[in-house]
């Protein structure tokens, strides 16, 4: 099936760079590889205006959210260095259409992933872990979309804030999450919730891009997945993600 690659893209890119909503494309207007392909595109247009990618985010790294939408595999998306933003600062919601924030555990890569790897070779390609928070923000109308849609929309993301980096590589397993809002919590959850463990991210991210035959440098970010769901974002909110043993990372939105 040939479609219009350029046109899709431009398409996501528009709606993420002026905040606008767009329909849903039409069920089946594009394979799952064909996602992918409208995603790397659409991520070319950010890297053309001059912005570079810094990392990978992961998704669906929940058992529970595969088996509610039907998939067997994780998605995946692109980080480029505008999403970040400042740990403790204030961020702007108007830069989004409807955006939610999760719990996450962010790791840095010391060493180039340029091949599948092993559990018990994924510590020695990390060079920190943090606590961190991913804004995600379809761009689709009232946040509905298919597996596709998804995909080609770089898997909602569309910012991240990262707390203080440690090696305490063992505060990972089955660590308690938490966000509050203005002190007042609104979800908790476990580490436990991806992938059993953060550092089997590590793994699946080397491969998927080993899987498109891509290679990530070291000093690149890697986000691990949701620990929970996702929670709507207001303005005048201080957000805050504790994590047990590891630490805990904030912002206020306006």
């Amino acid at each position: 099936m040939s479609i219009d690659i350029y046109g899709f893209a431009a398409t996501l890119d528009d709606a993420a760079r002026h905040a606008k909503a767009i329909p849903q494309f039409a069920p089946g207007s594009f394979t799952i590889e064909q996602a992918y392909d409208i995603q790397r595109m659409s991520i070319q247009h950010r890297v053309d205006r001059g912005e570079s990618i810094c990392g990978i985010k992961l998704g669906f790294t929940s058992r529970a959210k595969m088996v509610q939408m039907g998939v067997s595999d994780l998605i995946w998306g692109w980080l480029t260095k505008p999403m970040l933003q400042e740990e403790g600062s204030t961020v702007d919601l108007s830069q989004y259409i409807h955006p939610r924030v999760e719990p996450e555990v962010c790791f840095l890569t010391r060493r180039t992933i340029d091949r599948p790897i092993t559990a018990l070779e994924a510590v020695d390609y990390i060079e920190a872990v943090a606590p961190a928070m991913e804004i995600i923000d379809s761009r689709y109308e009232n946040f509905k979309f298919t597996l596709e849609d998804v995909v080609a929309d770089n898997c909602s993301s569309a910012g991240l804030i990262v707390g203080q980096w440690s090696r305490q590589f063992d505060a990972l397993t089955n660590a308690g999450v938490s966000i509050a809002y203005d002190g007042r919590f609104v979800v908790a959850g476990s580490t436990g919730a991806i992938l059993g463990n953060p550092m089997r991210s590590v793994v699946q991210a080397a491969r998927l891009l080993a899987g498109c035959e891509r290679s990530l440098p070291a000093g690149s970010l890697i986000m691990a997945g949701g620990a929970t769901a996702a929670q709507a974002l207001t303005p005048g909110l201080h957000v805050k993600c504790d994590i047990s043993r590891l630490g805990a990372v904030e912002f206020f939105t306006r």
